[in-house]
């Protein structure tokens, strides 16, 4: 059976139905937006590893006792699975961690900037330098950041994820970005 053309919905069902390979297709699928998601939320490497198991013994667990029921949105249950994982290492550790975005990825454009730096090296600056900016974000403004550029999540999921309204969620993406520019002109900041 065939199945990388296969839905999420339908790899979910077809590992259900015993094909294990299903299982490894809908990980390999999702994998990097998951771990992603929770290397942000902890800022730890290794942390992350951890969680990223964690995140995926749960959901096999769930989709084997059936309790989960597919609405076409399995990333997004995946990423709220993982960051649930999160917060309750938080409470178990009462730990503040910051949100920070990883090294090579890019939201320089959200600022305004051009995206075809032409140097490696200052490109590798501008993504540190952005990268700060959003770690100095209220919590809310940088998890709604995390949440949308990299994990790629509606503003309806996010706001489903964080049990905020759809409005809550967009206005502190607004904020979130009238921050990050505010931080730029404060800080003198030159993106290119």
């Amino acid at each position: 059976m065939q199945f990388f053309n296969l839905s999420d919905a339908e790899l979910v069902l077809a590992y259900q139905q015993g094909h294990e390979q299903a299982l490894s297709v809908l990980i390999t699928r999702h994998k990097d937006k998951v771990y992603t998601a929770l290397y942000m939320l902890v800022k730890d490497k290794y942390l992350a590893e951890d969680l990223f198991q964690d995140t995926f013994l749960k959901i096999i667990k769930t989709i084997k006792e059936g309790k989960y029921s597919e609405q076409g949105k399995f990333l997004p249950w995946a990423i709220r699975v993982a960051r649930n994982l999160c917060m309750d290492y938080f409470r178990r550790t009462r730990l503040q961690v910051n949100i920070t975005l990883p090294d090579g990825q890019d939201i320089s454009s959200l600022l305004g900037c051009s995206d075809w730096a032409s140097d490696a090296i200052e490109k590798r600056q501008v993504h540190d330098t952005v990268r700060k900016l959003v770690e100095d974000l209220p919590e809310e403004q940088r998890e709604v950041i995390v949440l949308r550029i990299y994990a790629d999540l509606s503003f309806k999921e996010i706001s489903d994820l964080t049990g905020v309204s759809i409005n809550t969620a967009l206005g502190r993406m607004r904020y979130a970005l009238i921050n990050l520019r505010k931080l730029v002109v404060d800080k003198q900041l030159v993106l290119r």
